[in-house]
């Protein structure tokens, strides 16, 4: 049991070190996380476009709905 987790572990290391990390180790302070600021900016902007796009086109099938149902 002990030496499957062992093994489990030794294989995590392994596979970590493979990994690209979004963040630059040279770097010192803010710059060395440029990556990963500059990702999460381009998500937070493409959430509030997409938001935007699905708000309006509910505000208008909302009010054809509406136009319709009335007459």
């Amino acid at each position: 049991m002990i030496t499957k987790v062992k093994k489990f572990f030794t294989e995590v290391r392994i596979e970590l070190q493979k990994a690209s990390w979004p963040w630059d180790l040279k770097e010192h302070g803010m710059k060395r996380y440029k990556e990963l600021t500059d990702s999460t900016l381009v998500v937070i902007i493409a959430m509030l476009l997409l938001g935007g796009y699905v708000a309006l086109f509910d505000f208008i099938l909302v009010n054809v709905i509406h136009f319709l149902t009335r007459l």
